[in-house]
């Protein structure tokens, strides 16, 4: 299924869902209303694009908390592995697991990718803001992974 048809666009109410992080604890998208989130998906833990990506995260989480941003990773590894990532890399924000692939088909993100010719079903990297009301207010396709926390917060407006 193309993602344009599942994809929740701009403007949109975020679809609430709930998961385990990497410490246990249960979330839920709606425990950060009033908040701005980035809300990003991302194939794998521990792989390169992947932890670059993370990496300039927590390299700028000081200043994204600063501009009152919550930023929440997900992926399709389940809590251990999530646990051994953020571990590994000193990761400050919570990494939900979704190894069901509820979270990822609800925004529309899991679904056919092909990589050196090979297809398969994956996570296609994307990051949703959502705004303090739930709305999601942009959306990055094709984030950049060692410049995202610049673009997230120039794209809430607070760079």
């Amino acid at each position: 299924m193309p993602e344009t048809d599942t994809m929740p666009g701009v403007g949109q109410i975020a679809p609430d869902f709930e998961g385990k992080t990497q410490h246990g604890k249960t979330v839920r998208l709606s425990d950060f209303r009033g908040k701005k989130v980035a809300l990003y998906f991302y194939p794998k833990d521990d792989t390169p694009g992947c932890t670059r990506q993370a990496c300039n995260l927590r390299d700028h989480f000081a200043a994204l908390q600063e501009a009152g941003v919550v930023v929440l990773g997900v992926s399709a590894d389940d809590v251990a592995s999530h646990e051994r990532f953020a571990g590994k890399y000193d990761l400050p924000f919570p990494l939900v697991a979704d190894p069901e692939h509820r979270i990822l088909e609800a925004y529309g993100v899991w679904g056919e990718r092909t990589l050196y010719g090979r297809k398969f079903m994956g996570t296609r990297r994307t990051t949703f803001l959502i705004d303090e009301d739930g709305k999601i207010v942009h959306v990055f396709k094709r984030p950049k992974v060692d410049e995202h926390a610049r673009e997230i917060l120039e794209a809430f407006g607070l760079a």
